[in-house]
């Protein structure tokens, strides 16, 4: 007699035939009303959905994308935008877990998108921050997102800036970007959030490098992490250092002088304070308008950038530029034409 494992039956049938059954749910299309009322009654499943569809890059998607955005819009824009941006270990993960969670407990709703470096050989992605902020994503009132950076803007996730609507429309109040640290990312970043917060390590040797790279125009804080232990007097002549340099920069716009500060995130100290300042930074230019005008600003910033990526990608999916460009480039590698030409030809051929 053959031996039959009843462990592998159920009154319904199969263990199998429930998977195919839950397959075939996973699988089903869920309509953009469907999503949208999810997001508003603050379902995370379909904000994440939700998420996944913005980000999708198939053309099927795009249409339902769009209405999904269009429908969560009049919900949004009622959060604090933060950008947090640092070298790899400056400790992002573990500053960004501690204020989170800070902020959950003065009953606020925290949603993280984190873009991890992709690849530029395999295009993969670590996607790792759900596992470094073990404690923050336990939490049901906080939302973290990694996305792949692929190869948009700076390292920048294409489709942040409507992740940021979808979570706001979810009931989101502080929104926290984390970047790449490297390249570019800063200075998408910077254009999508209300407030740009700086990490820097002190004793690293970046201080002044730090400057060179201008990134501190940009920061309306900078933070010293680790200033714990035997790197605490580093930690404060790094502070001293940068206060120093901040006195170089004309005021900005804002109005606001950038604050230094120095914090320990793994034990959790100093991140009150930081936060104390990020609310006194939103008073300020509350108060003088220039919040409202830098999201104007933002709005109108992005339109350009989104009609410059489409104008792009029409330009090289083109099939008549599918053709001639490789027979262009090849002909510019013979030195038979200047790149300039060549690039007046094919953008000729198009319009033809």
């Amino acid at each position: 007699m053959e031996y039959q494992d009843q462990s592998s039956k159920t009154p319904s049938g199969t263990n199998q035939e429930a998977i195919d059954r839950f397959k075939k749910l996973q699988q089903k299309e869920i309509s953009v009303l469907d999503l949208f009322e999810g997001i508003i009654s603050k379902n995370t499943a379909a904000l994440s959905k939700g998420i996944t569809l913005v980000e999708s890059t198939q053309k099927k998607h795009n249409k339902k994308a769009q209405q999904l955005i269009e429908k969560c819009l009049p919900h949004a824009n009622n959060s604090i935008r933060i950008g947090i941006t640092g070298v790899p270990g400056v400790g992002k993960s573990t500053f960004i877990e501690a204020l989170g969670n800070i902020l959950i407990k003065k009953d606020k709703k925290v949603a993280v998108l984190a873009v991890d470096p992709s690849s530029t050989i395999s295009k993969g992605s670590i996607l790792g921050d759900k596992t470094r902020m073990e404690s923050l994503v336990r939490s049901p009132n906080a939302f973290i997102r990694p996305s792949p950076s692929g190869n948009s803007l700076g390292g920048v996730a294409q489709k942040t800036r409507e992740s940021i609507i979808l979570c706001e429309a979810a009931g989101y109040d502080v929104i926290i970007i984390e970047t790449v640290g490297v390249g570019q990312s800063e200075t998408a970043v910077h254009g999508m959030v209300d407030f740009f917060l700086l990490l820097k390590l002190a004793g690293a040797g970046d201080e002044l490098q730090g400057i060179k790279r201008g990134i501190i125009e940009m920061a309306d804080a900078i933070v010293i992490n680790k200033a714990d232990g035997d790197n605490l007097k580093r930690a404060r002549e790094a502070k001293n250092q940068f206060r120093k340099a901040l006195h170089l920069y004309p005021l900005a716009e804002s109005s606001w002088s950038p604050e230094v500060l120095m914090c320990s995130a793994l034990k959790n100290d100093g991140i009150e304070e930081v936060w104390k300042l990020i609310l006194q930074y939103i008073e300020v230019t509350a108060m003088n308008s220039y919040f409202e005008e830098n999201r104007i600003r933002q709005n109108k910033f992005w339109l350009l950038q989104t009609i410059e990526e489409e104008l792009k990608n029409s330009f090289y999916n083109h099939p008549k530029i599918k053709e001639a460009l490789s027979e262009q480039i090849k002909a510019v590698q013979q030195h038979k034409i200047t790149p300039f030409a060549a690039a007046k030809y094919l953008l000729r051929l198009i319009n033809n």
